[in-house]
């Protein structure tokens, strides 16, 4: 027997013309091991603002709560809810949620008080499959998401003989979700348990027939009903492995397309950089000839520059030493001037001493 079975199958929840879904699946079997893995994968996929949830859980009663599809509506459950939805607007996150059927989530004032343990987890439009791995060991209780720990306990031990189950609500605007894989495995160095089952009821033998016919007839019944049962599992079995062989198959495409695209985008801007590196050589060169055409311009101008320097420093040197040759004033010029204002200056001295001396004379 493989030590690890699959309780689901890939499962597309859309919403019907917009109208949205709510939706619920439960395993037949309860879980004997105390020790166990989930591998859980899924898609999700809608417009910019949409929005829904999706739960996994582990129920002790099983169908009766899990018809109810979101953790907001469930009533008073016991066991383990992990919820992933888009609370908290940081672009989806997942919690977990634990209760002993104490506590009525549905009438509940605060139900995402409740949680203890949680952590941001980008979902929506990523074009491939999360990963959801869920581990209850010996001596722990530890989420994983894609790869990175979400959250962690050593407090936690859930109880073996429960159901697990998947459900989904949609919101006004809905998003589509595709399950691609859910299924439980042995932890590493337990051994597996065969599920819990119902015994069918006891057929009371065929009454005996005193040729043997009846009791012939039943034995050869009863080896083709094993033989079809044994056929029926073989089958059963290879449609399995085909139909993980096709997951896979279908995951590595979906890997090899993104793969593809990133280098096509690479190539892209690879191209798109080397063609501005092209224009930007194109506009040095045309600025290079174009300096090449104005150098002997330049030169030219330089020349013409020089040559009027030169002329305006002769021109200017003889031209200032005319003016001063010819422009200054004479020295005989000067000494007549003085010599006039001497004069001046004596006459009118004289004239103030005779009228001094001609004027009345006061006594004391």
């Amino acid at each position: 027997m493989a030590d690890e079975e699959p309780y689901g199958r890939k499962l597309g929840m859309r919403p019907r013309l917009g109208l949205g879904f709510d939706w619920a699946l439960l395993t037949r079997d309860s879980l004997a091991q105390s020790e166990w893995i989930i591998d859980f994968e899924f898609r999700a996929t809608g417009p910019d603002r949409g929005g829904g949830n999706l739960q996994l859980w582990y129920l002790k009663d099983g169908r009766p709560q899990v018809e109810t599809p979101s953790i907001y509506t469930i009533g008073a459950f016991d066991g383990l809810a992990l919820v992933i939805d888009m609370y908290g607007g940081k672009g989806g996150g997942i919690r977990g949620f634990m209760n002993d059927g104490s506590t009525d989530y549905k009438s509940h004032h605060a139900v995402d008080s409740l949680a203890f343990g949680h952590c941001d987890f980008s979902y929506r439009n990523l074009g491939r499959p999360s990963k959801v791995q869920v581990k209850q060991l010996a001596d722990s209780f530890e989420v994983i998401v894609d790869g990175r720990r979400c959250f962690w306990s050593d407090k936690i031990k859930m109880p073996s003989g429960y159901f697990f189950g998947v459900s989904a609500a949609s919101a006004d605007t809905p998003d589509s979700f595709e399950i691609y894989k859910f299924v439980t495995s042995s932890a590493p160095g337990v051994t597996r348990e065969l599920p819990k089952r119902e015994s069918p009821p006891q057929q009371p033998p065929p009454a005996a027939n005193p040729g043997g016919q009846t009791t012939d007839q039943g034995t050869q019944q009863a080896s083709s009903n094993a033989q079809l049962a044994v056929q029926f599992t073989e089958l059963q079995n290879r449609l399995s492995t085909l139909s993980q062989s096709l997951d896979n198959v279908f995951r590595e495409v979906q890997s090899l397309s993104a793969k593809s695209d990133a280098r096509h985008q690479d190539l892209t801007k690879r191209v798109s950089f080397n063609e501005q590196l092209n224009t930007m050589d194109q506009k040095v060169q045309s600025i290079e000839n174009t300096l090449r055409d104005y150098s002997g311009q330049f030169s030219s101008i330089r020349g013409v520059l020089k040559d009027s320097h030169s002329t305006l420093n002769e021109g200017l040197t003889q031209q200032m030493t005319h003016i001063i040759s010819t422009k200054s004033p004479r020295i005989g010029t000067f000494v007549v001037v003085i010599i006039v204002f001497q004069l001046l200056l004596a006459g009118i001295y004289v004239m103030y001493k005779r009228k001094r001396a001609n004027g009345p004379k006061k006594y004391l």
